[in-house]
Order: structure tokens, then C-alpha cells, then sequence
């Protein structure tokens, strides 16, 4: 064996005695910093809403009720009825039709309606977000979906129905492929956008 594969050896040996010596030393002398994580920790922050309604609360809400609460919470940043926003926000009512790449991505752009439940329930109200119970949640997606005719106006949507929303731009996701259907740089769009 070579001197210097000898050395490696050696310095190896003793590095993992010093490990583990000093593993039992280092795990009883915590610096006792922060606390255990607890299940109603996990479940405050667990809160992903899946396409197929996975994760979605129990309640249930109407448009007639989230009209309400949009004007109260959404309308001072998203526009009463959802259009003319405050500058800097979007408006929740938009077009259907989405031929075009420039088009403008609102709502009815979303693949599937939880999209909806669930960026509220993360984000909004702005600047006080996840203070909208479960039942505000179901009204204010109910009114959205029923502002951009997703819905009627007397469904209600709760953890069944809303994942059965069809939306409106739901069939026109493609995933991508430039070597399969070609890109046209200039107008930054593919093929079936034109």
C-alpha cells in the first residue's frame, strides 16, 4: 500500500472514531432551541388543494353569499364584480377563449377550478391571508366561477362539486414539446395558438 493511500486510511479511521464519539456528546448537548413539531402544526400548513378536490375542507357556499363577501374582502383590490382592479391586481372576470398567448390569463384561464379554492386559501385577503374560513372559500369561488358564467348563479360548490367544474380552457393545456410541433419565435406561440 502506498504511503499516501496509508495516510487516507488513517485519517479516515480516526475521523469516523471522532464521529462517533462524538455523535452521543453532541445529541445530549443541545443547544435547546425551538420545539417539536406537532400534528396541529403539520395540519395548520398542510393546506394543498389537488385538481381532483384532494385536500378540500368540509363547507359550502353560494354565489349569493360570496357576493357579499367579495364586496366586504376582494373588491377594494380585485374591482367590484371582478373587473376595473386596483393597479397592480387582476381582475377575476376575464375571457373564455384563449387563442391567443397575449391573451390575459385570469380565472376561467385556470385548468381546474380547485386553482381557485386554493390560491385564495393561501394567499387572500391581501395582506391578512388564511383568514377566510372554509365556507367563505366555497361562496367567493362560487361567485368568481358565477361572475365569469363557469356556474350558475344558485349552485353551491363544496368539496364534491367544485372539483367537477369544467373550466372553460381546461382541454387547451398541451405539454410542450419543440422537437414534436415546432415554436415559432417571432410571435412566441405555438402552432395551435395561432
Amino acid at each position: 500500500m502506498s504511503t499516501r493511500k496509508l495516510l487516507f486510511a488513517l485519517i479516515l479511521s480516526v475521523l469516523g472514531l471522532a464521529c462517533g464519539v462524538g455523535a452521543g456528546t453532541a445529541v445530549a448537548e443541545t443547544p435547546g432551541l425551538g420545539k417539536p413539531i406537532t400534528e396541529g402544526d403539520i395540519t395548520a400548513w398542510n393546506i394543498d388543494v389537488l385538481p381532483d378536490g384532494a385536500g378540500l375542507p368540509p363547507g359550502s357556499g353560494t354565489a349569493k353569499q360570496g357576493a357579499a363577501i367579495y364586496a366586504q374582502k376582494c373588491a377594494l383590490c380585485h374591482g367590484e364584480n371582478g373587473v376595473n382592479p386596483a393597479p397592480g391586481f387582476l381582475p377575476m372576470v376575464g375571457p373564455s377563449k384563449f387563442d391567443r398567448i397575449d391573451t390575459m390569463k385570469t380565472v376561467p384561464y385556470y385548468k381546474y377550478a380547485t386553482t381557485l379554492f386554493d390560491v385564495m386559501r393561501r394567499s387572500m385577503p391581501y395582506p391578512m391571508p388564511k383568514t377566510l374560513t372554509n365556507d367563505e372559500l366555497y361562496a367567493l369561488s362560487a361567485y368568481i366561477l358565477a361572475l365569469n358564467k363557469i356556474i350558475g348563479e344558485e349552485e353551491v360548490m363544496d368539496a364534491k362539486s367544485l372539483p367537477q367544474v369544467k373550466m372553460p380552457n381546461r382541454d387547451n393545456f398541451v405539454i410542450w414539446d419543440p422537437d414534436k410541433i415546432g415554436y415559432d419565435p417571432l410571435h412566441m406561440q405555438c402552432p395551435a395558438m395561432r
